[in-house]
């Protein structure tokens, strides 16, 4: 019965992604983030990853996950670029239904608590003093 909800959830969900919107909704760009960031990785817990950084950092900072997404320099999808076309490109991507229901459930614990993450071809100077929490895919999770 709730895979039958899920799978109903999902395809509502596909179905109004194709509904082009002027404004940004919290969710659009939570959602976004999930797709630019992890869109592209299919190993398990990848999008979802991200999601617990987005959860976890919004927790530490006491700011709404939106606004944690567009802090300057937290998550590249978002560096330098517009919002509204940065949310058209993760809309068109054929996961986002997947990315949106992540955010509707309880968050996960793919990372054990992460609350930065990069890819595995960078090395970024805040590293050096973080603790390696998991690592998922192409991206290493610390906190």
């Amino acid at each position: 019965m709730i895979r039958n909800l899920e799978v109903i959830l999902y395809v509502v969900i596909l179905l109004s992604a194709i509904i082009v919107s002027e404004a940004q909704t919290p969710s659009e760009i939570v959602t976004a983030t999930i797709i630019l960031e992890a869109g592209g990785e299919y190993s398990e817990g990848a999008m979802q990853a991200v999601y617990e950084v987005i959860a976890n950092r919004s927790a530490n900072r006491q700011l709404a996950l939106h606004e944690v997404c567009l802090q300057p320099s937290q998550f590249s999808c978002w560096s330098g670029k517009e919002v509204a076309s940065q949310i058209a490109k993760a809309k068109s991507h054929p996961r986002w239904g997947e990315a949106f229901v992540i955010t509707l459930y309880p968050k996960t614990n793919y990372t054990n608590g992460a609350d930065h993450y990069h890819a595995d071809h960078v090395d970024p100077y805040w590293n050096k003093h973080m603790k390696v929490t998991a690592i998922i895919g192409r991206h290493i999770f610390y906190k």
